[in-house]
């Protein structure tokens, strides 16, 4: 299967119709719908963390946890299937739509759990998954939680240099589209529990208000 090592543009990704992935909207674990749209007192976040299974269930587990649910995001192509996602060429990343309570899990708390069970230095793979589908990212949906989420990255690069690590190379950026992977991807591992799951961090614990000083 062909893959990339580096994100494709808006004018070589490819077309798709508008039809958008037939879905099973009830959470197999939970059973809230996968489509839940936060109310006032809670948030959304999409997490890539490279192959969407193990990462979905690292977040349905926690408490403060609403619903989750993993789909594409970050792309260019309308309503992908999961084998044009594979090819490279929609652009887009495998990520898990988290929704989530802030007074019982704040944003932080999320995050610590994003850099400590992946590699965010991998650029376009994660482990033996290849492709730009599994690169490291977080699309966020305020300013708020961006600037938590730049924040975050310079505590963790810090943690990372103290270390020999390399670059952190996570994309950090507004949320645009997320389209639902199709329903047996939803929840995977917990249908599968023998199934494949690709987390697997840096060894090195993630803690704020750690960023090296400017010279």
């Amino acid at each position: 299967m062909f893959k990339q090592d580096h994100a494709i543009d808006t004018t070589q990704a490819s077309p798709n119709t508008t039809i958008p992935t037939q879905l099973e909207d009830k959470h197999f674990v939970t059973s809230v719908p996968l489509t839940y749209q936060p109310n006032a007192d809670e948030e959304q976040i999409l997490l890539g963390m490279g192959c969407f299974w193990g990462a979905e269930r690292l977040f349905w587990q926690q408490e403060g946890i609403i619903s989750t649910s993993v789909g594409y995001s970050g792309g260019h192509t309308p309503n992908p299937t999961y084998e044009e996602v594979c090819s490279g060429q929609t652009g887009h990343a495998e990520v898990v739509r988290v929704v989530y309570q802030p007074q019982l899990i704040p944003l932080e708390a999320l995050l610590k759990l994003f850099w400590e069970n992946h590699d965010p230095t991998q650029g376009m793979r994660q482990g033996n998954d290849h492709g730009t589908q599994y690169r490291s990212a977080i699309y966020t949906y305020s300013s708020v939680q961006q600037a938590i989420a730049e924040h975050s990255l310079a505590c963790y690069q810090t943690a990372l240099k103290q270390h020999q690590q390399g670059k952190i190379t996570t994309e950090i950026i507004p949320a645009g589209p997320y389209y639902y992977a199709e329903s047996y991807h939803q929840q995977y591992l917990a249908k599968n529990p023998g199934g494949y799951c690709g987390l697997g961090g840096t060894g090195i614990c993630f803690f704020a208000n750690k960023v090296d000083k400017p010279l």
